[in-house]
């Protein structure tokens, strides 16, 4: 079973940051995909940032770009999001998920309990 612990929300002023991780066991860490996912009107889940098995790819969603900075630490079955100029409409809570297979693109399996952001303004 995987198993995967978010850390590192809490509450902020605009333009502050915070740094999330999450340390994942269960599989072979370094083989897999892994995400940052928000909810968001419209959608079922928001893609905030996802980081390809070998750390060398990464995506974005557009709203926070030149903000935020996925990154991985495979020895360390860690993955983080760097939240720089976070906005109030940042606010969210903040799930850490794991890739079905090596492609970021495809589905995301397993997930976290969420580590919740608040930005104040």
């Amino acid at each position: 079973q995987v198993q995967l612990v978010e850390s590192g929300g809490g509450l902020v002023q605009a333009g502050g940051s915070l740094r999330l991780s999450c340390g994942a066991s269960g599989r072979t860490f370094s083989s897999y995909a892994m995400g940052w996912f928000r909810p968001a009107p419209g959608k079922e889940r928001e893609r905030v940032a996802v980081i390809s098995w070998s750390g060398t790819n990464t995506y974005y969603t557009d709203s926070v770009k030149g903000r935020f900075t996925i990154s991985r630490d495979n020895a360390k079955n860690t993955v983080y999001l760097q939240m720089n100029s976070l906005k109030p409409e940042d606010t969210a809570v903040y799930f850490c998920a794991q890739s079905r297979d090596s492609r970021y693109s495809g589905p995301f399996d397993y997930w976290g309990q969420g580590t919740s952001v608040t930005v104040s303004s």
